[in-house]
C-alpha cells in the first residue's frame, strides 16, 4: 500500500511511518506544497530500485554508443517508425 502524507505530518509520524515501511512492506510519499518531493521505501525495494536504475544507465549507455553514427533526427524518425508499425500491429491483432 502507499500512503501519502505532507512533510509536517511525516514528520509528527515519523516512528509509526517507519513501522508501516519496515513491518507492512507500504511506502509512504511524502508531499511539500501538494507536489511530491520524496518516498520512503523499505530497503529490500530501494535496494532493487538501484539495481534496476544501474541496469538501465548500462543499457542506455550501450544504446548511445551503438547508434553514435546515427544522427539525432534519423534516430526519432525510426523510433517513431517502429512504434507506429508496433501499434499498427497490436490493433490488428486484438479482437473488437
Amino acid at each position: 500500500m502507499i500512503t501519502q502524507t505532507n512533510a509536517v505530518a511525516f514528520r509528527q509520524n515519523l516512528g509509526e511511518m517507519l513501522n508501516q515501511v519496515q513491518y507492512r512492506h507500504d511506502s509512504v510519499v511524502i508531499n511539500k506544497d501538494g507536489k511530491p518531493v520524496a518516498a520512503l521505501v523499505d530497503a529490500r525495494l530501494f535496494e532493487r530500485i538501484r539495481r534496476m536504475q544501474g541496469r538501465f544507465e548500462a543499457l542506455c549507455e550501450r544504446i548511445e554508443a551503438g547508434f553514435a553514427a546515427v544522427p539525432e533526427a534519423q534516430g526519432l524518425d525510426e523510433i517513431d517508425a517502429a512504434v507506429a508499425l508496433e501499434r499498427a500491429q497490436h490493433r490488428s491483432s486484438t479482437p473488437r
